[in-house]
């Protein structure tokens, strides 16, 4: 089958045909957290909605380098070089080592991210392990003419780099406007403009984490990590730079700027953008105070939620808006999520279950072709799930005998559900292994002894056996192939 991926490029704010640098070869570089907190809902879209684009291209046959980085120094409290290291806050409030705050979080996330199927990446740099090619790129940004030194800090001349290289042209901003908006900053007097923003700050006497430069004792600035940790893994111009909405400005538009400014060319080809995840229309985040984190979703101890959510009904929830979509959290949404999954994973356990007939009702091939249609426009996950649960319809009819389907097109079915529900929507059944093969096989016991009494006419225990199963919401259908259960809908 032919496919004519196009993807929205935020830079030319209109959707493109995918067409690589170096096919099959595709760099993809994606911003990653940074390790000072629990990782909540707000850190699971990014990561969920990458692994589908990773998974994706996979699945097309192309061979992905994924570069997802930690940042574990230089993010201050402020994106405007003020305030306090956040990783250096946290180990200065728990008098530990920031290495053992960054190692900490590192671990959990991984932890978190292997529970919501999140595939690692290739390479997952640590900005604290690449100062020295920091410090090489803010020499060549010097060289250039695009930086100036004051007080042992170097700083990017965003006027100076105006006059050769529009600014703002990935976000829209015009230096216009930065001039007329920007307001003065705290500490913020050795600039010689207040938007202009650090390639390296001197470190003061107080803080924890600082290595030695040509210029100062000190520690890169927050945006230069992915300019330098990009071009070491990808080259000068690779194919995908992704990451969150709230990172075009500043932190992607300076990522440009440094990397036209070292290596005189566009660093990437295609910019996508998820869109935010927010409650009550408001962002979610851990700075403003209303972040509910994943181990709290998987708990349900947290004031705003009614219940539990397992990984997979997260993931699933994610998935059903589309990646730049805003997503509003809600308890109703995700039980919405968590019926709707349910119902999905129960078909594809029915359909390993289905026997083929001489025709088929269902136009299998045109569901497929929809199903790539949907993914190959911008990943559009939305409407790749109202098809899947076209499939889910057609599975549940045969199987009730009201649809036959032929032995090629169950097979073109199976294909069809797991390609995408399992390996491109990274969805997966959440019992475990022993604990499904034990649930089947009590219940093959008891619908045996229902049986039996059915056969010896003992209708009161058959009706009890029913009854208590309706019970715990488990449904007998008594079929001309005997009997069969499922959980109720």
């Amino acid at each position: 089958m032919e496919h004519h991926l196009k993807v929205y490029n935020t830079l030319s704010r209109k959707k493109e045909i995918f067409a690589p640098n170096n096919p099959p070869f595709v760099g993809m570089y994606v911003c990653g957290p940074t390790v000072y907190g629990d990782a909540h809902l707000g850190h699971a879209r990014p990561a969920i909605n990458f692994d589908l684009v990773f998974r994706y291209l996979m699945h097309l046959g192309y061979k992905v380098r994924y570069v997802r980085n930690i940042t574990d120094v230089g993010h201050l409290e402020g994106d405007a070089d003020e305030g306090e290291d956040k990783i250096g806050k946290k180990a200065r409030l728990e008098k530990i080592e920031p290495m053992e705050i960054v190692q900490h979080y590192t671990n959990q996330y991984h932890k978190l991210m292997d529970r919501l199927n999140v595939l690692r990446p290739s390479i997952e740099p640590h900005a604290s392990g690449h100062i020295i090619e920091q410090i090489e790129m803010i020499r060549k940004i010097q060289d250039a003419g695009f930086a100036y030194e004051k007080n042992g800090s170097i700083y990017f001349d965003i006027e100076a780099y105006n006059k050769k290289h529009p600014y703002g042209i990935l976000s829209g901003r015009k230096i216009d406007e930065l001039f007329a908006y920007t307001r003065e900053l705290e500490g913020q007097e050795e600039k010689k403009n207040s938007f202009d923003f650090a390639l390296w700050k001197k470190a003061t006497p107080e803080h924890l984490m600082h290595w030695p430069s040509p210029w100062s004792e000190g520690y890169p600035g927050w945006h230069l990590e992915c300019s330098t940790m990009g071009t070491k893994y990808l080259g000068d111009h690779f194919d995908i730079h992704g990451g969150g909405l709230d990172l075009q400005f500043p932190h992607h538009e300076c990522e440009i700027a440094q990397s036209i400014a070292a290596n005189d060319k566009m660093p990437v080809k295609y910019w996508l953008h998820n869109n935010m995840i927010t409650i009550n229309g408001q962002k979610m985040g851990k700075s403003l105070g209303n972040a509910v984190s994943l181990e709290q979703f998987f708990s349900g101890n947290h004031d705003l939620l009614d219940q539990a959510y397992s990984p997979m009904t997260i993931r699933f929830f994610i998935l059903q808006a589309h990646y730049r979509s805003p997503l509003d959290f809600s308890n109703e949404a995700l039980q919405a999520a968590e019926k709707g999954l349910k119902k999905l994973l129960t078909a594809m356990d029915s359909l390993e279950k289905l026997k083929s007939g001489n025709k088929s009702d269902s136009n299998i091939s045109e569901l497929t072709s929809k199903c790539y249609a949907a993914m190959d426009d911008d990943f559009n996950t939305p409407i790749l799930i109202a098809h899947l649960f076209e499939g889910v319809r057609i599975i549940n009819s045969v199987k009730d005998k009201k649809e036959t389907i032929t032995a090629n097109d169950l097979k073109g079915l199976k294909t069809l559900m797991s390609d995408f529900v399992f390996e491109i929507l990274g969805l997966k059944s959440e019992d475990s292994g022993e604990n499904s093969q034990l649930v089947e096989q009590l219940m093959g016991t008891i619908l045996q002894i229902r049986q039996n009494a059915r056969e010896n006419k003992d209708w009161p225990t058959s009706d009890l056996i029913r009854d208590q199963l309706a019970g715990i919401n488990i449904v007998v259908k008594d079929t001309n192939d005997g009997p069969e259960w499922g959980f109720k809908e």
